[in-house]
């Protein structure tokens, strides 16, 4: 099994690198998945979730799995970083020219390590969402993967420059809210969390899941649904969570202007205790 060198800060198939050949699926068709893995004290808490979610995508893109390699190769990453990013990205490997996939393709492990993003301390305590006019791309055989090709994020994110506003919000082809451009969304409706239904689009983050599996474990187990920006808009309190962020507080979406309220504050302390 592959060792990485603790000097290094990036690897490609567990050897020191920062390149590709040009043939590379991932770069001529986004052929590919990545996950992004908070790493604490030098171990990655919600590894398990990570793994899942990847086998997932590596099932719905029939690339070979290759588990425990990657496993341990993340590990040793999440050694070096001690508390930071280990970004992987998994493609197919190389290929000929075309959409047909080569039969013989090996797939490719790029590992990168980097600092904790800084954000403004004050996000803990709400953020403003950007109502984005980009509506995602409806494909369910991608859905819920979090696969390469990221370009409806990008034109999102690029719809706005105003630090003001810390995530935007985007919805699908029919106006149904799905996620934020970097996070998944929780809104609180009639006593009850509500997460949009990713079956046609959006990322079923890590950070969506472990919160699902607490609130079932207290008992109030979330529901999983359409949610409409009418409805969103009715909701007593609204979150936007992922891996890296954990939970901010949405406090305003236009004119619409929600409380930071206690369950809010509780499903921001679970997720905090993962990474203590």
């Amino acid at each position: 099994m592959s060792q990485l060198t603790p000097v290094a800060t990036t690897w490609v198939n567990g050897q020191v690198a920062d390149n590709l050949p040009v043939t590379d699926r991932g770069l001529a068709y986004g052929d590919g998945l990545f996950e992004t893995l908070r790493a604490s004290h030098g171990s990655l808490p919600l590894l398990s979730l990570h793994l899942e979610r990847l086998q997932r995508g590596c099932s719905a893109l029939r690339i070979p799995f290759q588990g425990e390699r990657i496993e341990a190769e993340l590990n040793m990453a999440a050694s070096v970083v001690g508390d930071g990013v280990v970004k992987l990205v998994l493609t197919r490997g190389s290929g000929q020219r075309g959409y047909a996939m080569p039969v013989d393709a090996v797939p490719t492990r790029i590992l990168a390590i980097s600092p904790l993003p800084v954000y403004p301390a004050d996000r803990r305590d709400g953020i403003r969402l950007y109502s984005c006019a980009t509506r995602l791309s409806d494909q369910p055989l991608l859905a819920g993967i979090k696969h390469l090709n990221r370009l409806d994020q990008v034109l999102a994110r690029s719809e706005w420059q105003d630090p003001a506003f810390a995530e935007g919000l985007v919805c699908d082809q029919q106006g149904q809210v799905i996620e934020c451009t970097m996070s998944n969304l929780f809104a609180r409706v009639d006593g009850q969390w509500v997460t949009p239904d990713l079956g046609r689009c959006g990322v079923q983050g890590v950070m969506r899941e472990y919160l699902l599996a607490r609130l079932v474990e207290r008992g109030e187990p979330a529901a999983v649904s359409r949610l409409g920006l009418g409805a969103l808009h009715e909701a007593d309190q609204v979150l936007c969570c992922n891996s890296l962020i954990g939970v901010w507080p949405v406090v305003r979406l236009g004119d619409r202007v929600w409380q930071v309220g206690d369950e809010t504050r509780l499903l921001q302390s679970l997720a905090e205790q993962v990474y203590q």
